[in-house]
C-alpha cells in the first residue's frame, strides 16, 4: 500500500513539472485582426500623446531631436489561453502592455527621445516551449509583420530624419533584431541609428552584420545586450541559449567585468521609487551575474534564480543615463553638420 501512494505522488510530481497549456495547433486557431497603424487606436504610445501610465513616471513629452521606438515584451502568458498571437481588441493585453511594459520599461528611455510603441500580435510564450515551439515559426511571422509595419509607418509619418533608438526586451528584442538586419544593416537608414538596446535575448557578435557591439558608453551606431541571472546561478538552456552572446555591462557600458553597489544609479521598483547602489554585477560568457538587489522584499528575489523579467528595471536609471549620452552625442555630431 505504501508503495502504491509513493507511486502515485511521485506521478502526481511529475505531472505537475509538465508545462501544460491549453491550445489547438496553430492551423487550427483563428488569427486576430490585422492593426491599422493609421489609426492612433494602434499605437501605446506616441510622441505627444503619452499615456497617464508613461506621464506617471517619466513627465509629459517633449520635442527632442531622438526618436525611440520600443518593442515591449511576451505578456501573453497564460497557460489557459489558447490563443497563439495577441488579439488587439482584448483589453486585458492593452493594459498589461501600458501598466507593466511602458511604464517600466519604456519609461527608462523617454528623456533621450520621443517616445512610439506600438501594439502588436505577440506571439505566446509558448511558442518557445518544447514542444509547442514547432508551431512558433508561423505567429511569429505574425508578431513581426506587425512590427516591421508600424516601424514603416513610423518612418514615413513621423520621423523626419530624427536620430533612432531601437528597444526592446525579450520577444521585443527578438523583433528589434530582425528590425536592424531589414532596415539598417548596411542600409542608408544606419546613419540614423544612435543605438540598439536588445536586453533578454541572445545576440552574436556579427548577428547584426555592420551593426556591431558597442564598449564604450557614448559610442553610438551600435547595439548592446544582456541577460540577467542571479550570482552564480546557470540556466540549463546556457548552452543553447545564451552561450557565445554579447554580453554588456549595463551600469559601465565599457568593457568592466566587475562592478561594485556604488557604481549602480538605480533600479525602478514596482512601487514607482528609484533605489541606487542596489545591485553589483558580472560580466561572463552569454550572461550578466546579478547581486540580490537591495530593494524592498528582497528577500523573495532571493530564491528566484533568472532576473529575466527585470533585465531593464534593474538598470533602468543607468539605462536613463546612458540612452541621453548616446542621443546627445548623435545629435552633436549630426545636427550641426
Amino acid at each position: 500500500m505504501r508503495s502504491k501512494i509513493s507511486l502515485i505522488l511521485i506521478l502526481i510530481l511529475l505531472q505537475s513539472c509538465k508545462t501544460m497549456y491549453k491550445t489547438l495547433s496553430f492551423s487550427e486557431t483563428p488569427v486576430p485582426e490585422v492593426p491599422d497603424y493609421t489609426s492612433s487606436d494602434y499605437w501605446a504610445v506616441l510622441a505627444g500623446e503619452y499615456p497617464k501610465e508613461l506621464i506617471s513616471i517619466s513627465g509629459k513629452s517633449s520635442d527632442k531631436e531622438v526618436d525611440v521606438f520600443f518593442i515591449y515584451p511576451t505578456l501573453l502568458t497564460d497557460k489557459k489561453d489558447p490563443a497563439w498571437n495577441a488579439d488587439l481588441s482584448r483589453a486585458e493585453l492593452r493594459d498589461d502592455v501600458l501598466n507593466k511594459s511602458v511604464k517600466f520599461q519604456a519609461s527608462s528611455w523617454a528623456k533621450a527621445g520621443n517616445i512610439y510603441v506600438p501594439f502588436y500580435r505577440q506571439s505566446h510564450y509558448k511558442t518557445y516551449v518544447p514542444p509547442f515551439d514547432l508551431d512558433g515559426p508561423p505567429s511569429w511571422e505574425i508578431a513581426y509583420a506587425d512590427v516591421s509595419k508600424a516601424f514603416e509607418y513610423y518612418l514615413k509619418h513621423y520621423n523626419k530624419g530624427k536620430g533612432i533608438i531601437i528597444a526592446g526586451h525579450s520577444q521585443g528584442s527578438i523583433m528589434a533584431k530582425e528590425l536592424i538586419k531589414n532596415y539598417f544593416d548596411g542600409k542608408d537608414l544606419q546613419k540614423l541609428l544612435v543605438a540598439a538596446y536588445l536586453p533578454g535575448v541572445r545576440v552574436k557578435p556579427d548577428e547584426l552584420g555592420s551593426v556591431k557591439a558597442m564598449n564604450r558608453p557614448n559610442a553610438i551606431g551600435g547595439f548592446v545586450a544582456w541577460n540577467t541571472f542571479k550570482k552564480k546561478n546557470y540556466p540549463k538552456t546556457y548552452e543553447k541559449w545564451y552561450k557565445g552572446g554579447v554580453t554588456t555591462n549595463p551600469i559601465t557600458w565599457d568593457d568592466r567585468i566587475e562592478t561594485k553597489l556604488e557604481e549602480h544609479l538605480g533600479t525602478l521598483n514596482s512601487d514607482g521609487k528609484i533605489y541606487d547602489s542596489a545591485v553589483a554585477v558580472k560580466v561572463i560568457d552569454g550572461l550578466l551575474w546579478s547581486t540580490v538587489p537591495r530593494i524592498p522584499k528582497r528577500f523573495l528575489l532571493s530564491f528566484i534564480k533568472s532576473y529575466h523579467f527585470a533585465d531593464v528595471n534593474l538598470f533602468w536609471k543607468d539605462i536613463e543615463k546612458n540612452a541621453q549620452l548616446r542621443a546627445d552625442q548623435w545629435t552633436k555630431l549630426n545636427i550641426s553638420n
